[in-house]
């Protein structure tokens, strides 16, 4: 595990035992509210496993590839966009539960963060569970629907990076690319050499731009998947108490 989703397993434990208030109000959404969300009072006192998530992956500086969310069903669904949904547990993952059993991300209940795993069973760090508490779980894998790793989400971020790179895009140059004043330069170049090295050299040109355009999909691609959706709540049930 990297030092960084290290990190953010020591935020986590640092706020166990932690438990919410009677009115149902967290710190953990008063900060989603007022840093994520910023318009919907709703989240101080909503359910707050996902919240807490959120919290402290920023508070360890590991947001970009953990997310930010307070629904526990798009957070899956941002892993699994991004080729980083798992049915295989391992440190420093989120790990999304079902109570009902089922394996449809539609019907996810709760998620936690996988602290260690031993033998078939996990241990995490989880907010929200029997009903008010951020506490540490042992758990067999009978009601999980998958797991979400911040470490693919990594190696999808720094792909997209390295072929836009590659193809000279920088993360801000999202607009198509235009034919440039070198390439049309090459094609009238290459025209008064006959009608071949005129092929080979437009083929060369629509190439270059084929890829600069997939490059900058890349990274437009990238940020879209970086940013938490404002307008979803999260209104599954609370953790049964003897979760």
């Amino acid at each position: 595990m990297s030092s960084d989703l290290q990190g953010f397993l020591d935020v986590a434990r640092k706020d166990l035992g932690y438990r919410e208030k009677s009115s149902g109000y967290t710190k953990f959404g008063d900060w989603y509210f007022a840093n994520i969300d910023k318009q919907d009072t709703y989240f101080k006192k909503a359910p707050w496993c996902d919240m807490f998530i959120t919290w402290a992956a920023t508070e360890a500086g590991v947001q970009e590839y953990v997310g930010q969310f307070a629904s526990t069903v798009q957070h899956a669904r941002w892993f699994e966009r991004q080729g980083a949904w798992s049915q295989t547990p391992e440190p420093g993952a989120l790990v999304f539960y079902d109570w009902g059993g089922s394996k449809s991300i539609g019907a996810i209940d709760h998620v936690g963060i996988v602290e260690k795993v031993v033998g078939d069973k996990i241990v995490t760090i989880e907010g929200n569970v029997d009903r008010i508490w951020l506490r540490r779980k042992e758990r067999d894998q009978h009601k999980v629907v998958g797991y979400g790793l911040p470490r693919k989400v990594r190696e999808f971020k720094l792909s997209s990076l390295l072929a836009a790179k590659s193809a000279g895009v920088g993360a801000g140059s999202l607009a198509a690319p235009q034919l440039t004043d070198l390439d049309a330069g090459a094609l009238e170049f290459a025209e008064g050499f006959g009608a071949a090295a005129l092929v080979i050299a437009l083929c060369t040109v629509l190439t270059i731009r084929y890829r600069r355009r997939r490059a900058a999909a890349a990274v437009a691609a990238t940020r879209a998947l970086s940013e938490p959706p404002h307008e979803s709540r999260h209104r599954r049930p609370r953790v049964p108490v003897d979760r």
